[in-house]
């Protein structure tokens, strides 16, 4: 699949810069863009390289991707505590066992160990992965600065708190989401990250329920008929809790604003996903971004630069893990 440049208009690329500036990165971080560039040269290009070739065996390895950073990002910011392994850690709780694309990861940060040893984090390696794949599923290739540090600790008991569930509110989604110093702009165009990558049955269960005979009728009038009988025949009541469905039926290993036009024709997969358009606070900004990909992948780099920057850790704050499934002893 070929990806796609990211070119601005003069226009938005000051609106770019200064929105960059306005939004400063953490004051303790020593993030920079090309933060490798004497340290470890080729960092960037071994992780790019290990997420092409992933990609390239397994089409849902970009979705997986770019679902853990959110899931690390949100939890206690961006400091690879998602990917540590053990008991009560992030990672074992219910609402992440789900998750994929450790392999992606644990691969690309071996080879940077051979090459650059005890010097790239798994932070870093997570936040590059998750955006070079959206670039290898056909988004816009965007720059993000590094410097991240990888945080020591990861509890399961912080999880629920701070990640979004499929049944929310829009208030509730936005309550959340200002907390991470994120916009409702930051929120609408971040759950545009559903045009690629695939949930169980469970996660959009609540939106049915079961006659007496077991057959599945839509609860939410909000939903397409079609789509909704459609989804009741891959998820029938009693179905494997293994059984998944694509987020975005129609182009759904691709990266397009194909979620947006999803979301105008009543195909929005979760309650959290028709909401954006129901709700008047975000309806333009929908239609906007269905009518023109171009917005949506210039928006994007601006909400993603914003989502990697969550919770840093730098300095003498985190560690550079030797592996990143294991805090340094």
């Amino acid at each position: 699949m070929e990806a796609k440049l990211l070119f601005f208009s003069p226009k938005l690329l000051i609106l770019l810069l200064f929105s960059l500036s306005a939004f400063p990165f953490p004051s303790s971080s020593s993030l920079a863009f090309n933060f490798y560039g004497a340290s470890c040269p080729s960092a960037e290009f071994i992780v790019k390289n290990t997420v092409r070739s992933a990609s390239s065996f397994d089409p849902t390895i970009p979705g997986k991707l770019l679902r853990l950073l959110f899931h690390d990002c949100m939890v206690e910011g961006c400091d690879a505590s998602v990917l540590l392994q053990g008991n009560d850690t992030e990672r074992s709780d219910p609402a992440n066992t789900s998750l994929g694309g450790f392999s992606v990861i644990n691969s690309a940060k071996r080879v940077l160990e051979i090459f650059c040893p005890e010097t790239v984090s798994c932070a870093d390696v997570l936040a590059l992965a998750a955006r070079d794949a959206v670039e290898t599923a056909g988004g816009p290739a965007i720059q993000i600065p590094t410097g991240r540090r990888d945080g020591r600790a990861s509890m399961a008991s912080v999880v629920r708190f701070n990640i979004i569930d499929t049944s929310f509110t829009m208030d509730e989604m936005m309550k959340l989401f200002s907390s991470k110093g994120l916009s409702l702009d930051d929120l609408v165009i971040l759950s545009g990250a559903h045009t690629i990558g695939s949930s169980h049955c469970s996660a959009f269960s609540d939106r049915f329920e079961a006659d007496s005979k077991g057959k599945l009728t839509p609860i939410d009038s909000s939903i397409d008929k079609a789509y909704a009988n459609e989804l009741t025949k891959k998820c029938p009541s009693g179905v494997s809790s293994s059984v998944t469905v694509n987020n975005d039926p129609e182009t759904s290993f691709l990266f397009d604003n194909q979620y947006y036009r999803n979301l105008m024709a009543h195909k929005g997969l979760f309650q959290s996903d028709s909401v954006l358009l129901t709700d008047k606070r975000t309806k333009k900004m929908v239609e906007d971004l269905a009518n023109d990909q171009n917005v949506f992948f210039e928006r994007w780099a601006q909400s993603f630069l914003k989502l990697t920057t969550i919770g840093v850790k730098s300095d003498g704050e985190g560690e550079i893990r030797r592996s990143c499934e294991v805090a340094n002893g």
